[in-house]
């Protein structure tokens, strides 16, 4: 008889033991001479990445050999289509923080099953912060469950691009700007926190940035959303999505979305290409 299913608790812990070896060996470029280079995509890469990557793909297929895999450092490889659960995986996200010298570079690893994300972890290990969740089992933070921290009568908190902040503004919404953490998957989860009330991302961001995040702020109530089709789907054949938002406040979504799609813009709905042009905003881009 075949073995029985593995639990998400199960694959969560091997999640959170890999990320945490894997910031051991990030750490150790951390803030020193790094070699770097640019992607395609104009995106920057280290040698950490391509380290921490290697040794992602070797633990933890090792530990579920049946599992795909999808890895901003790694080739794509179709077989993960045919799979049940794939992991998805970026080594270091925020990597042009990272070599920057700035603390809140994250590994963010996820596993999907049948499109939907189903455990997860953000670690940030300059600032010795996990972010961890299993579907259904609500989301810790250093193994405390995350209770949002309120900011009565405050402005809303949102780091958002240039052109969304002037369309955001024009539009009325009274807000602060707040931080931009280099950090995408750091950046979303900081709404499940309270830290931000909202955080945006541009039309492109792909699976690998924001699964994990995308579980942590289900499990906290925070509305995440491609402006374009809804709630991400994880693991298709086209991984990149549309513009993005995580909202504490859904009173603060029609604005929002608004200035997402008016600067962005959507897909065009006969293709279903998530990777149409992409307007060239560069400020909060991540790597």
């Amino acid at each position: 008889m075949p073995a029985p299913a593995t639990t998400y608790s199960d694959d969560l812990e091997l999640l959170r033991s890999s990320a945490v070896a894997a910031g051991i060996i990030a750490s150790g470029y951390f803030r020193r001479d790094v070699k770097s280079w640019t992607k395609e995509n104009s995106s920057p890469v280290s040698e950490a990445d391509i380290l921490v990557d290697r040794y992602l793909a070797a633990s933890l297929l090792r530990a579920r050999p049946d599992y795909g895999w999808l890895s901003e450092e790694t080739a794509d490889n179709p077989s993960r289509l045919n799979c049940d659960r794939v992991f998805v995986v970026d080594p270091i996200d925020g990597t042009r923080g990272f070599l920057r010298g700035e603390d809140s570079w994250t590994v963010s690893l996820a596993i999907v099953e049948n499109g939907i994300p189903v455990a997860g972890v953000v670690y940030a290990p300059a600032r010795d912060e996990m972010y961890e969740a299993a579907r259904g089992e609500g989301a810790r933070l250093n193994g405390k469950p995350i209770r949002r921290s309120r900011r009565a009568g405050a402005a809303p908190l949102i780091p958002a691009p240039g052109a969304v902040h002037q369309e955001m503004q024009a539009a009325g919404l009274h807000y602060t700007r707040g931080p931009a953490y280099p950090s995408l998957a750091y950046r979303l989860v900081q709404v499940a926190t309270g830290k931000l009330d909202g955080a945006v991302a541009r039309r492109g961001s792909q699976d690998w940035d924001i699964a994990a995040a995308a579980l942590i702020l289900e499990e906290t109530g925070i509305g995440f959303a491609d402006v374009c089709v809804g709630f991400p789907r994880f693991n298709r054949r086209d991984v990149r999505h549309g513009a993005l938002a995580a909202l504490s406040d859904m009173s603060l979504k029609p604005l929002v979305h608004a200035a997402l799609i008016k600067v962005y813009g959507c897909p065009a709905a006969d293709t279903g290409d998530a990777g149409l042009p992409i307007p060239s905003h560069t400020d909060l881009t991540d790597g």
